[in-house]
């Protein structure tokens, strides 16, 4: 199959483009490298240096398409709401009505954010609007588009520093750098963290299965941490120390994987690898 990715050269992207690529298909990457890098490039695949609203540019061939490109973060996302909007949100529309000339089926990255009050940050209600233009899209004009909510996804690739890392890949520099870990508010929020390898397994079983689901695929490990948690699992590994920051806007008390869609249609198994993987660093 010839399979376009977007956001390719992300986080997500190059652990997706590995596995596909290790199957034998035809891979092309769009990014326009605000948060992807070039270093993540697998050889074998093209790479078009290139926005998501762009997509029209290119053939239309294609027989798959994953939509990963966004503005992955909620505290950017107030500082430029506009640029949040047209990654997240318009790119959504382009990326539409580009698979709707052919029928191409869509795999569309959403956000766990769906579950929280969308008017709580620009990233959180792009992201809604995002998979509200999926839906439309699906019922209007019929042509395959699955929406998959990712919950804190961490792993190989993912960011380390900048404002673009999450907590886990964060805390990793933190302690290269030798610099105690910062926990936002109390660290009593809770996160559903969900190794990449189970992200990638979801994303492929959702890909190539002609099953559906009415809402969105959740792929969450079903299980959480508490900050507090996480850290007590860094200072194990790391003898680490740790100081409190100020709480910050649109920050979740928790998080959790919603329904087992996914489990019960797709056989999809995650696993809780955290403690594992924090101890193999």
């Amino acid at each position: 199959m010839k399979i376009l990715i977007t956001g390719g050269a992300g986080f997500v992207g190059t652990n997706l483009i590995i596995s596909l690529k290790q199957k034998g298909h035809t891979l092309v990457s769009i990014d326009n490298y605000s948060i992807g890098q070039k270093s993540n490039h697998v050889e074998g695949v093209t790479y078009l240096d290139m926005d998501a609203n762009e997509i029209g540019s290119i053939p239309n061939d294609f027989d798959l398409i994953y939509h990963l490109a966004g503005l992955s973060r909620i505290q950017p996302s107030f500082l430029n709401p506009t640029e949040t909007f047209i990654a997240n949100t318009s790119s959504t529309n382009a990326i539409l009505e580009f698979a709707r000339a052919r029928g191409t089926k869509v795999v569309y990255s959403g956000s766990s954010s769906k579950h929280h009050n969308p008017y709580q940050s620009p990233y959180a209600l792009y992201k809604y609007l995002g998979e509200e233009i999926c839906k439309m899209y699906k019922k209007t004009y019929d042509f395959p588009i699955e929406i998959v909510r990712f919950y804190n996804v961490y792993g190989p690739f993912e960011i380390t520093d900048g404002d673009w890392a999450a907590v886990i890949g964060l805390w990793r520099n933190l302690v290269a750098q030798g610099l105690p870990i910062t926990i936002v508010g109390d660290g009593n929020q809770r996160r559903d963290f969900t190794h990449i390898d189970d992200i990638v397994d979801g994303l492929l079983k959702i890909g190539f299965s002609t099953k559906t689901t009415e809402d969105a695929w959740e792929l969450g490990s079903g299980k959480n941490y508490s900050l507090n948690e996480v850290y007590d699992l860094f200072k194990e590994k790391f003898d680490v120390e740790k100081v409190y920051i100020p709480n910050q806007k649109g920050n979740y008390r928790i998080t959790l994987r919603e329904n087992n869609e996914a489990i019960d249609k797709l056989d999809w198994s995650p696993k809780d690898r955290l403690p594992k993987y924090i101890m193999s660093l």
